[in-house]
């Protein structure tokens, strides 16, 4: 975009002053009386200032919004279609129309005995079935055998699987060796007869050990080892190569044909239960193992089971599945596995005649039930951990943002304390942050997502209320390790995903090991993810057992229970973020990774320290410049840096500071050498001191070091030595007091590209305590000084501006509020000449009650602003002195120049010679002739007959005298002070 140009009425620019803003000698008293700004003033302005800023992003914070709002209604179509398929008559309960009898009508009737297994699931069933209880068997080729992996010699050789014949182990243990061999002899009763009758089936199993290799979670209320192609099992000391058989069950008219095989059941003594866990962890089933597998039946530990007490460990199989609901599977059938040892110990107190039959098991009554998709069980924690966490990459960008393009630093410089910018920015994310979650929870519940309905909302509200605190607080923790947005986005990202990874296949994996150290698992949850995700992971198991049950899921009593782990969850969020917010604040601080000068790392303790005595180090006499080995070099007689000098060690031996606006002393910068590369000396032990009401210039080539100066006044870098005063106060301890009264006009323009001049303008004005019509009159007169009123370019957003219109915007901020110190950093970069002279006259204007610092490589700006210049050159002032001083001091010539054929050049000089003897030749080329001429040696009336008179003689084609400017005057001493650098 070009720059807006728009005429401005003679009128409007005689009045265009920032007479508003503090330069009228009424506006004196105002500002005093105005004060700095108060918390609440500072919290105000900035609220105002990110409300606007959000407005004009509202497309962002609305998608951020409504983002839940969206998971939630693709949630509820796919919820729909699948259930609007469960409806179909494929999946009901089955039923038949069963005639009347001479009526020729039938009668609907619905029943597990007319559905199919898809269907029988969703029939009421008012007497459910009985069942013999089995045993879990491993799979008749994977039967403990001795091979290399378990090379113990009482196990039956591995040849024994060619047939399927091995035998099915147990192993068993004891305190007392001959009781447990008397207990595990009695383990499998011996069937009579070598063909059982199994029309009484109930009976038959409750008397021997049957057992079956199939999962129990895939038929309710009808045993699967019925219904399945596997064989059904019974459990002997010995088998007869007979001992298979059919055998036909009848029940409710449905009959069942299965096959019936015996096995051996091989019982092995070992002195010790290490052994036997040593034995089970040798033969335990591995996904990506290639070896022949060895399960065992069981395994018995009778402890210290005698005639006064019974107690034992039983080890059940559950190496079937990776799935961890296995575990319930293998649990079902663990009952027939007591049920065997505790008929052992029975009969060995009251005899071989007593038994404890195990007749049958059976599922509860239920009512008729349709089947529905329980999407949250479905998606799972971690899902919603990936949802809830999405928040944490957008608090981290904007955080980052603000640090990245300079914007928090340029704010606390106009004014704004640490206090109001935490605060607002807190609470705007929390804000945030709770209407996502509201939005989500909502939403989820109106959807049906059980994981939301059924848990108490309660508990929701808090869990998830101390979450987002905690996730800010670590929002704001690891902002402060990050400089660019868009690694940070990155990272924040990685940990999302990451985390919720991990916590689905690691700390899931953990917290349902009953044998897993519980402590490890709260030590896992100090990572923020992981707490979230354990508990997601509890309300996601209350709900679906609620859902299956058609009962609540957690609720407040629920969590005293020592297998819900969300209540340590929350406490350890509690206490992070308590921990984690304070100590992102301390590092913001003391860290220079904040944006920020760092402060000393007991900054907090800065209240109880007395206020110490002003003192000085001795000063290091660098009116003179070192050479590399440090010996002092006199390089000319620098009496005015070094009148400067003493002025500002006369001022703070005397403490008698605060009667100049700045007062720099001895300050010294220094960048330590990288990479083998020696220290980088920038600013080399410069003294100054600036009264109110003067701009001072600072002139030097790049590199020399200006801007490193101004980043150590303003708070962006730490002096190496030595320090300043600004109205008094110290930079390297009163930086927050000094920026109250403090403006700046960076290098770079630092603007928000939402925001428009007027609400920059606004936001900076209320930092400085303006307020009302005062705020709004002293926002219009800048606008008007900087040309950006008329046309409304004031209301435009900044991203629509061109170069040259931010840069005014950035010098109108600067003066906003009546500030007594401005630094400005080139501050005409880039604009027209029409707009740099009405800058110029704003800045004259503006200086009256005022210090300004000002850099420029712009001679004629500097001659027009500056009432002082310093040349700066390789760290160090080379003069001081006001434009005219400069110019006598070291211009002190005129420079003659002629052009005239080649053959007329010798001429010139005679010319020249006659009217100085010692002026100096310094350019010839082609019949052009230039020449230094001493001004104490000549006048300019002389010079005018010298050539009228030449020109009777020769034909002179131009001539011309010029005056040394403020250029030559800088470049004679940048390359002076160059050179000697060289050189030494």
């Amino acid at each position: 975009m070009e720059e807006a140009s728009v005429p401005v009425p003679a009128s409007s620019q005689s009045s265009s002053g920032l007479r508003l803003m503090g330069s009228g000698d009424g506006d004196d008293d105002v500002a005093r009386e105005r004060g700095v700004a108060s918390f609440s003033t500072q919290a105000n302005a900035l609220l105002r200032k990110n409300l606007t800023f959000q407005k004009r992003n509202i497309k962002t914070n609305t998608c951020i919004v409504a983002y839940p709002f969206i998971v939630c209604v693709l949630l509820l179509i796919m919820k729909t279609l699948i259930n609007n398929e469960f409806d179909n008559p494929k999946y009901q309960c089955g039923c038949m129309c069963i005639p009347v009898n001479g009526t020729g009508t039938c009668q609907k009737v619905c029943g597990p005995q007319y559905s199919t297994l898809d269907q029988v699931a969703n029939c009421p069933i008012a007497n459910p079935p009985e069942w013999p209880a089995l045993m879990q068997v491993p799979l008749p080729e994977f039967h403990a055998a001795r091979d290399v992996y378990l090379p113990f010699a009482d196990l039956t050789d591995s040849s024994c699987r060619l047939s399927d014949s091995c035998p099915a182990t147990v192993l068993f243990t004891g305190q007392n060796q001959t009781l447990a061999q008397t207990l595990a002899g009695s383990l499998f009763p011996a069937m009579d007869g070598s063909s059982p009758n199994f029309s009484d089936y109930l009976t038959v199993f409750s008397q021997v050990v049957p057992g079956s290799d199939t999962y129990t979670r895939d038929t309710q209320y009808i045993e699967p080892a019925f219904i399945s192609d596997r064989p059904l099992y019974y459990i002997q000391p010995s088998c007869l190569s007979s001992s298979s058989t059919k055998a036909t069950i009848n029940y409710q008219g449905v009959s069942f044909t299965i096959d019936v095989v015996c096995i051996q059941g091989l019982l092995l003594w070992r002195s010790a239960s290490s052994i036997i866990n040593d034995e089970l962890f040798r033969g335990y089933r591995q996904s990506n193992t290639e070896r022949k597998l060895n399960e065992f039946l069981t395994a018995y530990d009778f402890l210290d089971t005698d005639e006064k007490g019974y107690n034992l460990d039983i080890w059940y199989n559950s190496t079937y599945s990776n799935n961890s609901a296995y575990v319930e599977i293998a649990i079902q059938r663990v009952p027939r596995s007591l049920n065997t040892a505790s008929n052992a110990f029975l009969k060995f107190l009251k005899g071989a005649g007593v038994t404890m039959e195990f007749e049958f098991v059976k599922e509860t009554p239920k009512p008729g039930t349709k089947n529905r998709f329980d999407i949250s069980s479905i998606l799972g924690p971690l899902f919603f951990t990936w949802i809830v966490q999405l928040l944490l990459p957008v608090i981290l960008t904007y955080l980052v943002y603000e640090k990245q393009q300079k914007l928090k630093i340029m704010m606390k410089m106009h004014g704004l304390t640490d206090g109001p910018y935490w605060l607002i920015s807190y609470f705007y994310f929390l804000l945030l942050s709770a209407a996502y979650m509201i939005c989500f929870v909502i939403f989820g519940s109106l959807i049906g997502l059980e994981l939301f309905r059924l848990n108490d909302y309660s508990i929701q509200v808090v869990f998830y209320f101390i979450y987002i605190n905690l996730q800010i607080a670590l929002a704001f923790l690891v902002a402060t390790f990050f400089s660019t947005v868009k690694t940070a986005t990155v990272i924040g990202y990685i940990y999302v995903f990451g985390t919720g990874l991990l916590g689905q296949f690691l700390l899931k994996f953990f917290v349902e090991d009953s044998s897993f150290s519980k402590g490890w698992i709260i030590v896992m949850e100090l990572v923020p993810g992981f707490s979230l995700y354990r508990g997601l992971y509890e309300f996601g198991e209350y709900a679906s057992s609620g859902s299956s049950t058609g009962t609540n899921g957690m609720r407040w009593g629920d969590l005293s229970s020592s297998e819900n782990g969300i209540r340590n969850a929350m406490i350890i969020m509690v206490l992070e973020w308590m921990v984690l917010l304070p100590l992102a604040f301390y590092i913001d601080q003391v860290s220079s990774l904040g944006g920020s000068i760092r402060k000393d790392p007991l900054f907090f303790l800065k209240f109880l320290k007395k206020k110490k005595k002003m003192s000085r180090l001795p000063s290091l006499q660098l009116t003179n410049s070192f050479n590399r080995q440090g010996v002092v070099i006199d390089v000319n007689n620098k009496h005015d840096v070094t009148q400067e000098r003493e002025l500002v060690e006369k001022l703070v031996m005397e403490e008698n500071i605060n009667n100049y606006a700045v007062i720099s002393d001895n300050l010294r910068k220094v960048y330590p050498g990288r990479d083998g590369n020696p220290d980088k000396l920038a600013v080399e032990g410069l003294s100054l001191a600036l009264p109110q009401g003067e701009c001072f210039g600072m002139l030097g080539p790049n590199g020399a070091g200006k801007t490193s100066f101004i980043h150590m006044m303003i708070g962006l870098i730490k002096s190496t030595s030595g320090t300043a005063y600004v109205q008094g106060m110290d930079i390297r301890t009163d930086m927050d007091g000094i920026y109250t009264n403090m403006g700046v006009c960076p290098q770079h323009d630092l603007l928000w590209e939402n925001l428009t001049g007027r609400e920059h303008l606004l936001f900076y004005g209320r930092l400085k305590n303006l307020k009302g019509d005062a705020l709004m009159q002293a926002v219009e007169e800048s606008l008007k000084s900087v040309n950006l009123f008329y046309g409304g370019v004031g209301d435009k957003q900044s991203k629509t501006y061109s170069g040259g219109m931010k840069r005014r915007l950035s010098v109108a901020i600067s003066f906003i509020g009546d500030p007594k110190v401005v630094y400005m950093d080139e501050p005409s970069t880039g604009l027209d000449p029409a707009s740099r002279n009405n800058l110029w006259n704003v800045v004259k204007r503006a200086k009256k009650d005022r210090a300004i610092i000002l850099t420029t490589h712009s001679m004629e700006e500097a001659e027009v602003l500056c009432d002082r210049l310093g040349i700066f050159v390789d760290g160090s002032f080379q003069c001081l002195g006001n434009p005219k001083e400069l110019k006598a001091r070291y211009g002190g010539s005129y420079v003659f120049t002629m052009t005239t054929s080649a053959e007329k050049e010798q001429e010139v000089e005679t010319l020249v010679q006659h009217l100085s003897p010692n002026a100096n030749k310094i350019y010839h080329i082609s019949g052009t002739q230039k020449f230094e001429i001493p001004k104490q040696e000549v006048r300019i009336s002389d010079v005018f007959q010298a050539v009228e008179k030449a020109k009777s003689r020769f034909t002179i084609y131009a001539w011309g005298l010029a005056d040394t400017t403020l250029e030559d005057v800088f470049i004679k001493v940048a390359k002076g002070a160059q050179a000697f650098n060289v050189l030494s």
